[in-house]
């Protein structure tokens, strides 16, 4: 993917305050890395590798909680808009996380494993819908891919996303955490990643083995 390294006037001095005010969570990779499958990916138990994720693993097998998402026209989605395809739902934080998160939110859009009839990746930001598009403008390939709104990060705390160890703003915003759904609303496979590399290899694998 080519990486867009001119970011706009907003962009800079949201980043820039972030810096100043102690942050210093900003991942600012050369380039965007894949991830490699672990054991611990393969068995979906991250306790040992990722630290406390328990929480991640008393999602699987159980139906998506109910929730309530909004994409940016205000349509309202639900746990069962999920179903009839296979799912992956990429909870991030969205505009101050760059480039990783962003690197992996472009990556979905123009991945064909991830935008089919039987396949959707949908990455779930906690930024408010007008201010994402400053990021799209920014780097437009972010466009293709399918958007939905967490606003006050209200499900990703319901879902345990906000106390892992991605999660740079420890009990108040997301991380780098997927949550793969199957085509009748069960969660299939969950993985927190605080690497924050682009995952859409292991995810399609991941994939593959459900049946």
């Amino acid at each position: 993917m080519k990486k867009n390294n001119k970011m706009s006037p907003a962009i800079t001095a949201v980043i820039t305050l972030a810096i100043v005010g102690g942050v210093g969570y900003f991942l600012f990779k050369t380039s965007p890395q894949s991830i490699s499958q672990t054991s611990s990916q393969e068995t979906g138990n991250f306790d040992s590798m990722h630290g406390n994720a328990g929480s991640l693993d008393s999602l699987i097998g159980k139906p998506l909680p109910e929730m309530r998402l909004v994409d940016k026209d205000g349509n309202v989605y639900t746990a069962e808009s999920f179903k009839g395809k296979t799912n992956v739902l990429f909870f991030n934080e969205g505009l101050m996380c760059y480039p990783a998160c962003w690197n992996q939110i472009a990556s979905f859009g123009s991945d064909a494993r991830f935008n089919n009839s039987q396949v959707q990746a949908t990455s779930v930001l906690v930024d408010p819908s007008k201010d994402w598009q400053t990021a799209v403008a920014q780097m437009p390939e972010l466009a293709k891919s399918k958007t939905l709104f967490d606003a006050g990060a209200t499900v990703s705390g319901s879902l345990g996303l906000l106390t892992l160890p991605s999660s740079m703003h420890r009990g108040s915003l997301p991380g780098h955490t997927y949550i793969v759904v199957d085509k009748d609303g069960i969660v299939r496979y969950v993985f927190d990643d605080p690497s924050m590399g682009i995952a859409n290899d292991m995810l399609a694998a991941k994939i593959a083995q459900l049946k």
